[in-house]
């Protein structure tokens, strides 16, 4: 079974990031090189990037009409200088709204982990970006990084809302994308775990209760929410704060917490907001 403390003591005794062991390992398991195994994530990445600018045009919508235009909105206050929490915060919400709105409309997405929750690690790194201006290698190394954690976490407990609820969703997105913040920032390899700790610890027991079972309804706010959460999470790591718990332990629990959700908790659109009467309700219109 994957650990992540163990690619941490790797790291930190070979003097690398976690990415660029991660990297190494994956050139060694495919047997393919690095450079090719980088130029595969560059073009991730740039799907991100066009995912982003898409959803912030405001011109998608739903076949539900559900959902469309809300990060447009977000990103009108914020560049109009009136964001109450602060520019950073509000591109990430813009950011990841925008994803999961083009996910939500068919619209083409990197799954990190999944659909569901595509919109928070590049909602967090093109916000990292603009904050640092940090250079697309130093991107693309992050995100092995985040593929690492992301296979630590299927490895011990799972990345899908039909077996562990949301929190193996986007809570695994926001750990993800908290260690690649910290990556980014200069943070060492242990750092990047406490971050991705502290941003899963912050999302356990989270339910998947897909309103009328689309991916739309709570789905794509809880991206934005999750992504300020990676982004606290990164903030509080790089200041020193230390996850008691160790990350492969919160693992563990998160696995633990979702094999005793009830299935209707868990992807089946039979309980938590699914069945209020709002819910209900939008199911009847829809369906």
């Amino acid at each position: 079974m994957r650990a992540y403390q163990d690619y941490v003591q790797l790291a930190e005794k070979r003097g690398l990031k976690i990415g660029e062991i991660i990297l190494a390992e994956q050139a060694e398991e495919s047997e393919k090189p690095e450079a090719e195994l980088r130029e595969r994530m560059r073009l991730n990445l740039n799907v991100m990037r066009e995912a982003v600018d898409s959803g912030l045009s405001g011109e998608r919508k739903s076949h539900s009409g559900l959902i469309g235009g809300d990060a447009a909105k977000v990103q009108a206050r914020w560049k109009s200088g009136e964001s109450l929490t602060g520019e950073r915060i509000s591109g990430a919400i813009a950011r990841a709204l925008a994803v999961a709105e083009v996910n939500a409309t068919m619209g083409k997405i990197v799954a990190a982990p999944t659909a569901g929750s595509c919109g928070v690690l590049p909602a967090v790194l093109l916000t990292v970006e603009e904050a640092l201006n940090c250079s697309e290698d130093d991107l693309v190394t992050a995100l092995f990084t985040t593929a690492g954690i992301g296979m630590v976490i299927a490895d011990r407990a799972n990345v899908s809302g039909a077996e562990g609820g949301c929190q193996a969703e986007i809570g695994s997105a926001a750990g993800m994308a908290a260690a690649a913040a910290v990556e980014l920032a200069g943070g060492t390899p242990g750092q990047t775990s406490d971050a991705a700790a502290i941003a899963l610890k912050s999302l356990l027991g989270l339910v998947c209760d897909p309103i009328a079972g689309l991916v739309e309804v709570p789905c794509v706010k809880r991206n934005a929410t999750a992504a300020t959460i990676a982004l606290a999470a990164a903030e509080m790591a790089l200041a020193g704060v230390e996850s008691k718990v160790p990350l492969d332990e919160v693992i563990d629990a998160m696995n633990e917490i979702g094999k005793q959700m009830p299935c209707s908790l868990r992807e089946t659109a039979q309980g938590g907001l699914a069945v209020t009467p709002t819910g209900r309700r939008i199911k009847a219109d829809f369906l």
